[in-house]
């Protein structure tokens, strides 16, 4: 991929972090209703907070997580960071990817099926289930691991990086050499 523009670069960079950041406050959110539901006695609170979050679920999570995805793919591809140079990316990028099947093929679904419990039977009884718990729990505390290495940048380079940062600095020392000029 051709290398993005300066502006560009900048202006994907502060959509990508907003949305990054987005999701991590949506996943706190659902586990803050998460919570709610599960610990209340209250059957006007768990369908409250179940159907809450299956507005959430609805309009949110997908396109959040998609955003987040498609904008830092975008991102690795064109800067000089790559999606394959650096450890933190790539690592990133397969956090990002199985969080986001996760939750369009596992949290969502799941929190449709409460809601639909908890306008039904599960309200009038009180129960909820401990996966409207656990599921938000693990998803924030990944996207909380995803920023905190995308800040520290841990790791150094992949095999593919230190074999391309030698392959360039070869050809720069050839380069250097050289009496002509180089294209």
């Amino acid at each position: 991929m051709k290398p993005l523009k300066r502006p560009v670069r900048r202006g994907l960079l502060v959509a990508h972090v907003a949305v990054s950041v987005s999701w991590l406050g949506l996943a706190v959110g659902l586990l803050a209703l998460g919570i709610t539901a599960f610990t209340t006695g209250d059957p006007a609170t768990v369908g409250a907070a179940t159907r809450a979050m299956k507005i959430f679920g609805d309009w949110l999570v997908i396109p959040v997580a998609l955003l987040a995805l498609v904008s830092g793919l975008v991102l690795a591809l064109g800067t000089p960071w790559g999606l394959a140079r650096h450890r933190w990316v790539w690592t990133k990028f397969w956090l990002t990817l199985i969080t986001t099947g996760l939750s369009i093929f596992s949290l969502r679904p799941g929190i449709n099926a409460a809601a639909a419990d908890g306008a039904a039977a599960g309200a009038a009884a009180g129960v909820v289930d401990i996966n409207l718990v656990i599921a938000p729990s693990v998803a924030t505390a990944t996207y909380l691991f995803i920023t905190a290495i995308s800040i520290l940048k841990p790791w150094g380079l992949t095999r593919r990086g230190r074999r391309l940062r030698i392959s360039a600095s070869s050809a720069k020392s050839v380069d250097a050499r050289s009496p002509r000029q180089t294209a």
